[in-house]
């Protein structure tokens, strides 16, 4: 099995990236780890800003380095337009699991 993670924390940790508007952690089902944290974000859109195509788990790596344990990393990046939200503006991450959380390869 794996280690316990909890979303909020990675949340916290990456919404401190200078090109992150948003992020949601979900977990993605993984054949040995059970789940492994996937970041679904938002980014900035400004002149000078990250472009969406690049930002990876790799560029997270090095910005959560001293801010989270390594196996707490995301071992995956999705970029979106938006997070979708409900009504009173609370994200939905059953709708995110949907879209991102069955694995591609593990």
């Amino acid at each position: 099995g794996g280690e316990n993670i909890y979303c909020a924390e990675v949340e916290n940790a990456l919404a401190a990236h200078p090109d992150i508007v948003e992020v949601a952690v979900i977990g993605r089902a993984h054949s040995k780890w059970g789940q492994v944290p996937v970041a679904v974000v938002v980014l900035r859109s400004l002149p000078g800003a990250v472009d969406r195509t690049s930002l990876g788990p790799s560029d997270l790596n090095d910005f959560l380095s001293t801010r989270l344990a390594r196996y707490k990393h995301p071992t995956a990046v999705e970029v979106v337009d938006a997070l979708p939200r409900n009504p009173a503006g609370k994200v939905l991450k059953t709708e995110l699991r949907s879209r991102f959380g069955n694995p591609a390869n593990n």
